[in-house]
């Protein structure tokens, strides 16, 4: 869902669920610009904070490591300006609630 939402907002899906031993990236997307890493969050409710606020310096570090990663991997991408951003769904009354930050910390890679 959270990929069909950014697509229609012209985003173009490189690859779903990067893994490497270091952690994982959701979403690697691009416009015509940049090269954009996506974290998706998912709440039921607020109780225990939105989603973007669950990723802690931790969980960025992992997210730095993957596409550092990626990046070597796939050198011609390392050219172009990167930016993570989140993706934070919320199931209410039966519909969901995307809230979508770009550049949601910063991170030289």
């Amino acid at each position: 869902m959270a990929c069909e939402y950014l697509q229609a907002q012209g985003l173009h899906l490189l690859e779903r669920n990067f893994r490497v031993v270091q952690g994982e990236i959701d979403l690697i997307m691009e416009d015509r610009r940049s090269l954009i890493f996506v974290e998706v969050r998912f709440r039921r409710n607020n109780n225990f904070g939105t989603g973007a606020e669950t990723i802690n310096q931790s969980k960025q570090r992992k997210l730095l490591t993957a596409a550092a990663c990626y990046l070597q991997r796939y050198p011609r991408q390392a050219e172009r300006p990167a930016r993570f951003d989140v993706v934070s769904m919320m199931l209410e009354n039966s519909r969901y609630s995307i809230n979508w930050i770009k550049n949601a910390f910063q991170a030289n890679i």
